[in-house]
C-alpha cells in the first residue's frame, strides 16, 4: 500500500468512527460495548488517547517512556465528541506531514516504521467502529475497502493478539463469511 493509500485508508477509518462518535446520544454513553467491560465512553476514550499519542510518536519523535501516563485516564473530559475531533484531526495532520511516514515510532514492544504503526491504528478504528455502532444501534456495515484493509493487517498478527490478554479467543466464523465477519471473529468478536 502507497503513502496515499495509507493516509487515504486512515483517514477514512478515523472518519467512520468519527461519525459513529458524533452520533451517541446523551443517554448511551455508559452502555457496554462489544469489548468487555469498556461503555461506550471507554471505548471513545481508549480511541481519542491512541490519537493523542500519534503526534507526541510521529511528529516529536517521543517514545513511550516520555509520553507514559500523558493519557492515561478520561481524555474526554465534559466534551467526549470536541474531545475526539481535536484529537483524530492531530494525529492525521501528524501522519500526514512530509515525510512522517518514513519515520520510525518508539512503541511498546519496540521501533516500528510510521507507515506499519498508521495501519495498525487502522485497523483497530476500523475493529472500534464495529463496536461502537453495535453498541449504539448504528448500522454494522463498513466500506469493504476499510475492512479489507483491517482483515489484512490483522490476519498476520491474530493468533498472538489472544496472549496479549486484550482480546477474546477467535471465534469460528461461518464457511460463507463475508470479510467483515472474519476480521470479527478473528479478534473474538461475536457478529
Amino acid at each position: 500500500m502507497g503513502n496515499n493509500d495509507i493516509l487515504g485508508t486512515h483517514g477514512e477509518a478515523l472518519k467512520l468512527f468519527g461519525a459513529r462518535v458524533h452520533a451517541v446520544r446523551e443517554d448511551q454513553w455508559e452502555a457496554p460495548t462489544p469489548c468487555a467491560e469498556w461503555s461506550v465512553f471507554d471505548l471513545v476514550n481508549h480511541l481519542t488517547a491512541e490519537q493523542l499519542w500519534v503526534p507526541r510518536l510521529v511528529r516529536d519523535g517521543s517514545t513511550i517512556a516520555a509520553v507514559d501516563g500523558d493519557f492515561d485516564g478520561d481524555q474526554l473530559g465534559e466534551d467526549p465528541v470536541g474531545a475526539w475531533d481535536r484529537a483524530s484531526a492531530a494525529a492525521m495532520a501528524a501522519f500526514a506531514e512530509p515525510g512522517a511516514l518514513h519515520r520510525s515510532v518508539h512503541l511498546s514492544y519496540g521501533t516500528t516504521p510510521a507507515d506499519a504503526y498508521c495501519t495498525q491504528l487502522t485497523a483497530d478504528a476500523v475493529v472500534h467502529t464495529w463496536d461502537l455502532s453495535r453498541a449504539i444501534g448504528a448500522d454494522e456495515r463498513l466500506p469493504e475497502r476499510l475492512v479489507s484493509a483491517a482483515l489484512r493487517e490483522v490476519e498476520p498478527y491474530a493468533d498472538a493478539l489472544e496472549g496479549s490478554g486484550l482480546f477474546a479467543a477467535p471465534v469460528e466464523p461461518p464457511a460463507d463469511a463475508d470479510d467483515l465477519t472474519r476480521l470479527l471473529c478473528l479478534l473474538g468478536r461475536r457478529p
